[in-house]
């Protein structure tokens, strides 16, 4: 590594800027990955982000990353470490789901990590997640509590929290998500990053068909739009583009209406507020708006019980988790599969007015809340309060984003939410990009 490389500008340089470190022969593929095992070393025991490190696979993988290097390789993410959720399957391991289930090892890799892979990515470890993905925080008996590294006493969101805070600590930097209820923007919310919660059906989920009866996306986090953009042009096969251009001036509805009633603490509504006035400088027409919300309320929590249910019976022990997770578990018992048809139908709509592009609200209706704070049973009653805000996209199944949006007076990350029409992606994209390169949000790293 070239002695002018600061290790924490490499570490926040993110997909790209490490992408052009290596290109220009200032950065190998096995020094990168030392430094993010040394960062994860050193600052995992504070965070508790990462469940598994594959040390020696990962050492191997980025040999022969810079090998390829060597012989004019130029796939798009060769030597970029990347991290991955621990529900997701990796060749010979096998994932907990932030369960203490002995599930069993994974044959083959799913599909979202042979992409990662085949484009030439470091597999680092696997990253925590709360009992079957099902909480907006990142919490376990098992597994212990993950933290956010702006504030280690405030909880790092979820259910990607682990990825999330691996990301924002710059201990990697990209690490997959999933998205059944805004577990992709709730943890980009909480530690500052970018969050894209896809269209559904863009990125595989294979080797499964859905999850959760429609809800689940699978996705990535990173510190900057243009990483984001890149890691889903390889996970969509190049079904999204990673150029993200200025987009024309746009038609922006707002709100800080949530499909149950949510107050919206001060900062999110000064942080939304603040968003807005950037986008009427660059000329876009931003004015309130009524978002259609129809039965969404009742469709998301009618599917997510039933995939609570469906995920707690397919576990190796399913006793072997927490009870509030079998809680879940056998309020879903309720819900047949007549109920959930229904449940799916009440999704068919468009939660965007038709006469704007976008809708902006917040990601969620307050900052990150304090470690504990939704401990026990009460955690199925009020979570639902932490994600008022980003269910209805997964509902519907139409594409949304969080990026951040300042911070409160003690410096936790603040956020905002961006849905599109259906099938949108990439105006999402440039949009969020605009707001980067106006307020400058990816160069905020946390203390650390």
């Amino acid at each position: 590594m070239d002695a002018d490389l600061h290790p924490d500008d490499v570490a926040y340089a993110g997909v790209t800027g490490q992408l052009e470190m290596m290109r220009d022969g200032r950065l190998t593929a096995v020094e990168l990955l030392e430094l993010c095992l040394e960062r994860i070393d050193r600052l995992d025991p504070q965070v508790n982000a990462f469940r598994t490190l594959f040390r020696a696979s990962a050492l191997a993988e980025a040999q022969a990353a810079d090998a390829a290097r060597a012989a004019g390789d130029e796939r798009p993410l060769l030597g970029i470490p990347v991290a991955v959720k621990d529900n997701v399957a990796i060749a010979g391991h096998a994932p907990a789901m932030g369960t203490g289930s002995p599930e069993p090892v994974s044959p083959a890799d799913a599909e979202q990590v042979r992409l990662l892979r085949a484009a030439g990515a470091v597999v680092v470890g696997t990253t925590h997640l709360p009992e079957l993905a099902l909480w907006p925080f990142t919490e376990s008996q098992t597994w212990g509590v993950t933290r956010n590294p702006w504030s280690t006493g405030f909880t790092s969101g979820g259910s990607s929290g682990g990825s999330g805070t691996a990301v924002a600590a710059g201990m990697v930097p990209a690490a997959t998500a999933s998205d059944g209820g805004g577990s992709i923007r709730i943890p980009a919310a909480a530690c500052g990053l970018v969050g894209l919660k896809p269209q559904r059906d863009r990125v595989s989920l294979a080797p499964h068909a859905e999850h959760w009866h429609g809800l689940s996306v699978t996705g990535i986090l990173t510190r900057t739009v243009a990483d984001t953009a890149l890691v889903l042009s390889v996970l969509t096969e190049g079904g999204l583009s990673a150029e993200t251009p200025d987009p024309a001036a746009l038609r922006v509805a707002w709100t800080t209406k949530a499909p149950v009633p949510t107050s919206v603490h001060p900062a999110v509504e000064g942080a939304l507020q603040g968003t807005l006035q950037v986008l009427r400088g660059q000329g876009h027409d931003v004015a309130p708006g009524e978002p259609v919300y129809g039965k969404v309320q009742a469709s998301f929590v009618l599917r997510y019980l039933a995939g609570a249910r469906d995920d707690l019976l397919a576990l190796a022990d399913p006793g072997r988790t927490e009870p509030r997770t079998r809680l879940a578990g056998r309020l879903g018992r309720a819900v047949g599969a007549r109920l959930v048809a229904t449940a799916k139908r009440w999704g068919e709509f468009d939660v965007v007015p038709q006469d704007v592009d976008v809708l902006v609200m917040p990601t969620t209706a307050a900052p990150p809340r304090a470690v504990g704070s939704l401990a026990g049973l009460k955690a199925l009653a009020l979570a639902g309060r932490v994600a008022a805000f980003t269910p209805t996209a997964n509902v519907t199944g139409q594409p949304a984003i969080s990026v951040p949006a300042g911070h409160t007076a003690d410096g936790l990350p603040l956020a905002v939410q961006i849905i599109g029409h259906p099938g949108s992606e990439q105006l999402l994209l440039s949009l969020a990009a605009q707001l980067e390169r106006l307020t400058s949000f990816s160069d905020r790293r946390p203390p650390i």
